[in-house]
């Protein structure tokens, strides 16, 4: 456990904005690895966008202050993960921290060939049954509890969008695959199911996620280098590592508005403008300093109201 797992809460709290790349480390929940920032930043106010399994380890965005508003937008985000599995024994959470339900032998022949002919048929989009060890909710009660009980629950397939699955090496009995995928997707149930296509089942060894979009390829932070930081520098030594609430949104069209309308709009009052798009979600800015608003959408009408509104950040 890292000293950032231990060190005291602070007495005071501040106001701080923005969103951290996390490189969350193995062994711990999502909601752990958010405390600890919130703690690292002294901020008020936190969430993360989507949980990663305590196996996991990369890519978790952390929304601090207003940028919590946005992080909503953020759960529909594609993802890109990388994981090595083992072939011919299955577990019932589907990774290596569960218990082996299941041992089979793998295929003596087991090439490049065979593997590609398995994964084909998982690319894009399939329907997946979400495993039991996992955060979906049962009459109010999370799935994982009720695994832990010894209870079976049926689950609905669910339609999701394998966009690219490749092989990236083979080792007999281990595979490593590269998966970019649509929101809700479980690697480990996509796993199983290539193993249980091979003959043998499977599990998840590591998985790592490499990118959250739209955040592909930016630098991420662990606690540990969090740590060294605020050792160094206090927690506003932290501050520049934040990106700007709207980075999360470059695939919504912007909006400039006139100071006057944009007071109306933080108002909670409807406006027109000049110039919107004719329908969908928009990112708004304010005034010729392009303060960020926030998200506001195009009513049936053409006049723009408010969506999900933000303060404190330009």
């Amino acid at each position: 456990m890292t000293r950032a797992m231990t060190t005291a809460k602070p007495k005071v709290r501040r106001a701080v904005h923005g969103i951290l790349l996390l490189d969350k480390p193995r062994g711990i929940s999502s909601n752990a690895a958010l405390q600890a920032v919130k703690r690292l930043y002294g901020a008020e106010k936190g969430g993360h966008t989507g949980n990663l399994d305590p196996l996991a380890t990369g890519m978790l965005p952390i929304c601090l202050g207003e940028a919590t508003k946005i992080s909503a937008f953020l759960l529909d985000a594609d993802k890109h993960y990388r994981t090595r599995c083992l072939l011919g024994v299955e577990t019932d959470s589907g990774d290596s921290e569960g218990k082996p339900t299941q041992t089979r032998p793998v295929p003596e022949v087991l090439n490049r060939e065979v593997i590609e002919a398995a994964l084909a048929s998982f690319r894009g989009e399939i329907d997946q049954i979400p495993p039991m060890y996992s955060a979906l909710k049962y009459q109010g009660q999370p799935l994982y509890k009720l695994a832990r009980q010894g209870q079976e629950i049926e689950r609905s397939p669910r339609r999701v969008n394998i966009r690219r699955l490749e092989l990236m090496a083979l080792e007999s009995p281990c595979l490593e695959l590269e998966v970019e995928c649509s929101k809700g997707t479980y690697i480990r149930s996509l796993v199983e199911d290539i193993g249980r296509k091979l003959g043998c089942g499977a599990h998840v060894m590591e998985l790592r996620r490499l990118a959250s979009m739209p955040f592909g390829g930016m630098p991420m932070y662990s606690l540990s280098r969090l740590e060294a930081i605020v050792a160094e520098g206090g927690w506003e030594a932290l501050d520049p590592l934040l990106l700007k609430a709207d980075s999360a949104l470059p695939h919504l069209p912007e909006l400039v508005l006139s100071p006057a309308l944009a007071a109306l709009l933080r108002q909670g009052q409807a406006v027109r403008s000049d110039t919107p798009p004719t329908s969908g979600l928009l990112r708004l800015y304010a005034g010729e300093g392009r303060e960020f608003m926030g998200v506001g959408r195009v009513l049936e009408d053409g006049r723009i109201g408010p969506k999900r509104l933000i303060f404190g950040q330009k």
